[in-house]
Formats: structure tokens, C-alpha cells, sequence
């Protein structure tokens, strides 16, 4: 098969031929598609995100495409199926072995493409957003950084569906609007506005009772600051740095909760794994894409041999509002 790996070099990915993979007995193996680009990716290839032990270590977290062969203890699927996956590493390839449990079907009237672009962000944001959490009670309010870009997006579609009112921040008054577009009831352009007096002024003072933030160390005061009593902070990125004090008697005197969590790092099946964040995934959220409720994402499409180009836009800043996706020649 062919996949997208480092030359030798290692300053630019190419699209060469490299081993096919074999299923294990619990897997599969998917024809793909198309895959989508997330900044974990980016992460991986500077060495500071390396693959859990086991992973393929070819780019990639998320697929969609058919499968081709089955383990010989999978009994949920069958060849030809038409599927998405959350994956531990290995989209950027023609071929994939999935774990049967982090398997999704194609939601109705959907293509490859914008299949591709779902399993990580929604099965990240529902992990944070609902898993082990109460539903939101009237008028209680999610604050979504970076809420144009792939995951945010997904992000604010997914914290409005599930009852909460929803602010989000991006990077420019363009990509602000577009998170309404989403939404949001109000997109910050966080260059020119300061997000935490934009919050405390669209809550009365009250603040956000969630917050799902990718910028990390750099904004831990403020988004602290920024919630409401009894509020949580969910960390899932660490774009501004990975260390920063925290004032602990503030955070116990206002009852707040500061969660920081990674899906790829979590076990492939067991309690709080991917097996059972895709298999809730599947109850709780596919329906409102067969409905069309919440819709995909996608800024930008381009073939997988336009990688380099797709990696540099989401670098700079410059990708389209909404998720990167890559197809596969002749599929």
C-alpha cells in the first residue's frame, strides 16, 4: 500500500509505498477514504506526541472508507461496510487496522469525506462535554476557545445541541462570525476583544460554567477567572505552553474543576476508554447526524499528496474555518 511517511530527510512527508497491514482477531482493516488532519498531527511529527505503544506510527486519528478484511473474532461487521474510525495512528494510508470498537457507520446521505471528519472531534468534545457530567440546566453557558477550527466547530455544534448556551473565541472577526454560523450566540475575535469581559458581560457577572480550551498554559488564569462558581475547565491542548500556577484557594473557595484529558492516550477498551466513548458516541450522538441536526465541519478538501500545504495552513493559521480533510486517490 502506499502512505504518507517522512522522507529521509525527515523536513517533508511523501506519499510512497510502505507494508501493508494485518488485522488483528478484534479488528479490521479499512480501504480508506479519506482521513483529516488534526494538530495533534503536527505535534507527532515535531516528536512531542508521539503514538501510544502499539499504534501505527503513520499520521492520522481519525478515516473513513470500507472494510476489506475482518479479524477472525469480530462478529458486528462485515466486509464491505461503510465506516469511519477513531484510530490510534495510521489514516494518512490506503489501508488501516481498526479496533472493531472504535468503528462508526457512515451516517445516511454523508460522504467519505465528510465521515472522515468526525470520529476525533466529536468523540472528543462528547468525552469532555457529557461523559461523567450532568446535563446542563437552563441557561447555563459553555465557553468554546478556538471554536473555528476543526474541533471547535464540532465543539460548539455539539455543547448547543446538548442545551448549553455557547460563546466561542477565533482568531480573527471572519472566523468570530463563522462560529455563530455553528451556534455560537456570540463569536469573540479574541485578537481585539478580551474573551473574559465579553463573558462576564453576556452572563451578568455569572461566567462560563464550562470551558473547552486548546491553548493551555497561557490562558489558565484568565479562563479560571472566567468561570462561573462550580464551573469546570476542560484542558484538551496545549498550543499556549504546558506549564503555569494556579491560584488553589481561589479554585476551592469558588468550587472549580480543572480536567485535563487526551483521547489518544486513553485505553483501547475497558472503563473510560475508546471503545466506550465510541459506543456512546454512537447512541447519543450519531442520531443527530442522521437527522442532520449537527452537520460536518469542512473547510478545506485536498488530495493526500497536498499534506505539506494542508499542515502549513493549519500552522499559520491560515486553513479555512472548519476541518481539513484528505482524499484518497481513486477511492
Amino acid at each position: 500500500m502506499r502512505a504518507i511517511l517522512e522522507d529521509p530527510s525527515g523536513h517533508r512527508l511523501v506519499w510512497i509505498d510502505t507494508d501493508d497491514p494485518s488485522p488483528a482477531p478484534d479488528e479490521v482493516i479499512v480501504e480508506v477514504a479519506a482521513t483529516a488532519v488534526n494538530r495533534a498531527d503536527l505535534a507527532q511529527r515535531q516528536g512531542i506526541y508521539p503514538p501510544p505503544p502499539g499504534e501505527s506510527p503513520i499520521l492520522g486519528l481519525e478515516c473513513a472508507g470500507v472494510i476489506s478484511e475482518i479479524g477472525s473474532a469480530v462478529t458486528a461487521w462485515a466486509v464491505g461496510d461503510r465506516v469511519c474510525a477513531l484510530l490510534g495512528g495510521g489514516g494518512y494510508a490506503e489501508r488501516v487496522a481498526v479496533p472493531a470498537t472504535q468503528l462508526l457507520p457512515v451516517p445516511t446521505g454523508l460522504s467519505f469525506s465528510e465521515a472522515a471528519s468526525l470520529p476525533e472531534a466529536v468523540c472528543t468534545v462528547w468525552s469532555n462535554l457529557a461523559m461523567g457530567f450532568n446535563a446542563p440546566l437552563p441557561g447555563q453557558v459553555a465557553l468554546i476557545h478556538g471554536g473555528a477550527s476543526g474541533l471547535g466547530t464540532m465543539a460548539v455544534q455539539l455543547a448547543a445541541r446538548y442545551g448549553y448556551t455557547v460563546i466561542a473565541t477565533a482568531g480573527s472577526p471572519d472566523r468570530a462570525r463563522a462560529t455563530e454560523q455553528w451556534g455560537a450566540v456570540r463569536g469573540i475575535d479574541y485578537r481585539s476583544e478580551d474573551f473574559g469581559s465579553v463573558v462576564a458581560d453576556l452572563t451578568e457577572g455569572r461566567g462560563a460554567n464550562v470551558i473547552i480550551d486548546v491553548v493551555g498554559a497561557s490562558y489558565l488564569t484568565r479562563n479560571l477567572d472566567a468561570l462561573a462558581d462550580d464551573g469546570r475547565l476542560m484542558v484538551l491542548g496545549l498550543m499556549g505552553g504546558h506549564i503555569a500556577s494556579v491560584d488553589l484557594a481561589s479554585m476551592l473557595r469558588r468550587r472549580l474543576s480543572l480536567h485535563a484529558t487526551s483521547l489518544r492516550s486513553r485505553p483501547r477498551t475497558g472503563a473510560a476508554s475508546k471503545a466506550e466513548i465510541v459506543s456512546r458516541v454512537r447512541t447519543d450522538v450519531w442520531p443527530w447526524f442522521e437527522s442532520g441536526d449537527v452537520r460536518p465541519a469542512i473547510g478545506t478538501v485536498l488530495p493526500i499528496t497536498s499534506v505539506e500545504q494542508a499542515h502549513r495552513e493549519i500552522a499559520d493559521g491560515t486553513a479555512a474555518s472548519g476541518k481539513t480533510v484528505l482524499e484518497i486517490p481513486g477511492r
